[in-house]
């Protein structure tokens, strides 16, 4: 088993099996890339590593742009250095404990798609707004359905979340009306990150997946249901998904999650060919859903009916290119169980039935003050879990005027 020469504590989200980036800085200080290893941030610009001028720079796109080889050559580089004792002296006066450190949103977001590619999810809200209809759309199975979304709110975790204003109308209701979001709501997702451009007008092969995409992230699509389900007919969500996306500072390498790739649900029927994988990118990733300090959900990532490699070729198959920085998501993760929906919607049903907390009190949907904190873990190397961090969030009071 590969080991560390830095302490890491047995429950540790960062092994040595997963070093994943994120961008960091100290009082008085530039942000540079650092990579987590246990309870500590190594400064990876200054241990003589190779593209040491791109690990220096405020975001990861130049590192990310540089390619599957380049990425590779540096993970090698730094599991040797945190590994062998020999290199124990020049580095460790690098490394910094992470509570020291302000962690900022670690790549430069080019573009922004998310995506509904869990079949509960699906299921559950076609079930709450189509009582008694077929809960999926017809081309549901056919292809990854998505929504471009809005790249300059997308921010990091532990960034308060303003409870967005905008037009709403209760059914029975003659007229809409204008005011805070009542129905605020959460998305559990994980999101991936492109490093390596594509030429326009040429689609990208579920194949090729790994040689574009550099890693992952989680995502908290925030959600104000009142607004989407006014406003989302005929041409899809908008402001009620547009004024905040939460990601986590760290991004998870597709090479530390190899151990975690799984078969995801069989497909039925078979999707056209542009969309048939030979070695799925199904994730064996465990999501856990924290409210106020209680946990809520545990959505199932394995269960994904879409996997992000099909979601990748699906995204540029029209010709539409990939840019170093473009963030996809998976849409909400949910599984069979009550336990397992990654939205207050679903696990309210509507509204209909409020979540019960242990101190007494029940949610349908966020109320002002709210902490929501969301995890995952995956199987890695040696036997050991990898961690992603978490992507936190606070709702703030809306700042109201006039509309």
């Amino acid at each position: 088993m590969t080991r560390s020469w830095v302490p890491v504590p047995a429950d540790s989200d960062f092994p040595v099996q997963n070093l994943p980036y994120g961008v960091f800085s100290l009082p008085g200080q530039e942000p540079r890339v650092g990579v987590a290893i246990g309870d500590f941030v190594l400064d990876v610009s200054r241990v003589g590593l190779p593209y040491a001028s791109d690990l220096a720079a405020r975001t990861l796109n130049p590192f990310m742009a540089r390619g599957r080889t380049a990425w590779r050559e540096v993970r090698e580089a730094l599991v040797r250095l945190l590994t062998d004792e020999a290199h124990r002296s020049a580095v460790e006066p690098h490394l910094i404990l992470r509570d020291r450190v302000r962690m900022h949103l670690p790549f430069e977001v080019a573009d922004y798609v998310d995506f509904y590619a869990s079949e509960h999810h699906a299921s559950n809200v076609g079930r709450i707004f189509r009582p008694g209809q077929e809960p999926l759309t017809p081309n549901w199975k056919h292809l990854p359905i998505g929504y471009h979304g809005r790249a300059g709110t997308v921010v990091v975790s532990g960034t308060p979340v303003v409870r967005p204003c905008g037009q709403r109308k209760a059914p029975d209701a003659p007229a809409p009306v204008f005011g805070p979001s009542a129905r605020l709501d959460i998305e559990a997702e994980v999101g991936f990150v492109v490093g390596v451009p594509s030429e326009p007008g040429t689609p990208v092969p579920v194949s090729d997946f790994a040689e574009h995409v550099f890693g992952a992230v989680l995502v908290n699509d925030w959600s104000a249901r009142d607004v989407q389900a006014w406003e989302y007919v005929p041409l899809g969500p908008f402001l009620g998904k547009s004024f905040a996306t939460s990601v986590s500072p760290w991004v998870v390498p597709l090479d530390a999650l190899e151990h975690a790739r799984t078969a995801p649900p069989a497909p039925d029927p078979q999707p056209l060919p542009y969309l048939r994988e030979d070695e799925p990118w199904g994730l064996d990733l465990q999501l856990e859903v924290e409210l106020n300090g209680e946990v809520v959900s545990r959505p199932p990532f394995g269960q994904m009916y879409w996997t992000a490699a099909q979601q990748l070729a699906h995204m540029t198959v029209n010709g539409a290119h990939l840019r170093t920085g473009d963030l996809y998501a998976s849409g909400t993760v949910s599984g069979p169980e009550p336990g397992q929906r990654g939205s207050f919607l679903e696990l309210s049903w509507g509204g209909k039935e409020p979540v019960k907390l242990a101190d007494g009190s029940t949610r349908s949907f966020l109320e002002d003050g709210d902490t929501v904190v969301i995890r995952a873990g995956a199987p890695g190397a040696d036997g050991v879990r990898i961690g992603f961090g978490e992507v936190a969030g606070t709702v703030a009071p809306a700042r109201t005027g006039q509309a």
